[in-house]
């Protein structure tokens, strides 16, 4: 599998894990990750039905890409054993997403539970008090990616489902400072629809210029769309490539500074040619 930080997660496709037609169209689709949910898409009686379904489904698919599960957050009763069964799975599970982090004592508790296995955990950030303790939380053990849910942020808010995405600009850019801070990546949550329309390309559209590494889709349809708003143009991956070897060059020449079409590149510039070739998979 391949390397954690190295993971593309341009569209992030979300299924209920207790649907086994729908979990295995995700698995054979073209989303960067598929995310296997085993909370708000599973009813209170068929939890534990719907951990013992994915578990085969991880092992098969596992190898060949990128499986994510949402486990049940800490304070109800499947929150353990949901964490168990996915340290189970070892490496043919990328990460668990842990819902409603609202600090950074959930994410040490899940640490302490995952003990020697290696899985690293996603933080779904979606009340007040986890944005108001983000700095701590992509802090915590673990952690390679947080992601923002704004259905339950929203509705503890007041905030109305038709919100655009500008209307969250604060939780977005606070969500993304401390994330590129701590190193981790920076996730949108899903669009409150499940058409590929305007508004949901605008939506990925807007986050991705924001400087965000993807999006939750909750629609296949909504895969190519958002992979395609993520993804860097010819032109750009071109660039990024001229700049870095510029930057090489000039370290192998002993130069003090390095020149490309006239114009002065330094760190910042070759931050950002990284994170673009990043988003291609190199």
């Amino acid at each position: 599998m391949t390397s954690e930080q190295h993971l593309r997660r341009r569209a992030a496709l979300v299924a209920p894990g207790s649907d086994e037609r729908k979990a295995g169209k995700a698995l054979t689709s073209t989303a960067d990750e598929v995310v296997l949910d085993l909370e708000d898409a599973v009813a209170v009686d068929r939890k534990a039905d719907a951990r013992g379904l994915i578990a085969p489904l991880i092992l098969d698919h596992g190898p060949r890409r990128t499986v994510s599960v949402r486990i049940n957050g800490r304070g109800t009763p499947w929150f353990r054993d949901d964490l168990l069964a996915c340290a189970a799975l070892g490496d043919t599970l990328a990460s668990v997403v842990i819902p409603k982090v609202e600090s950074a004592a959930d994410l040490v508790e899940a640490d302490a539970i995952l003990g020697d296995s290696p899985l690293a955990v996603q933080a779904l950030v979606e009340t007040p008090a986890g944005v108001q303790n983000i700095d701590a939380i992509v802090a915590a053990p673990r952690v390679v990616a947080v992601v923002i849910g704004y259905a339950d942020l929203g509705a503890t808010l007041g905030r109305a489902r038709t919100a655009a995405p500008e209307h969250w600009l604060y939780v977005q850019d606070r969500v993304l400072h401390a994330a590129r801070a701590a190193g981790v990546q920076a996730v949108d949550g899903p669009y409150l629809g499940v058409a590929d329309d305007d508004g949901f390309r605008h939506a990925a559209r807007w986050i991705a210029d924001l400087g965000f590494d993807g999006k939750w889709v909750i629609h296949p349809s909504q895969i190519d769309a958002a992979a395609a708003a993520f993804t860097p143009t010819d032109g750009d991956v071109a660039a990024a490539r001229k700049v870095l070897v510029a930057l090489a060059d000039a370290e192998a020449r002993g130069a003090g500074a390095a020149r490309l079409d006239g114009q002065m590149l330094d760190e910042a510039v070759a931050v950002a040619a990284r994170r673009t070739l990043t988003r291609i998979g190199e």
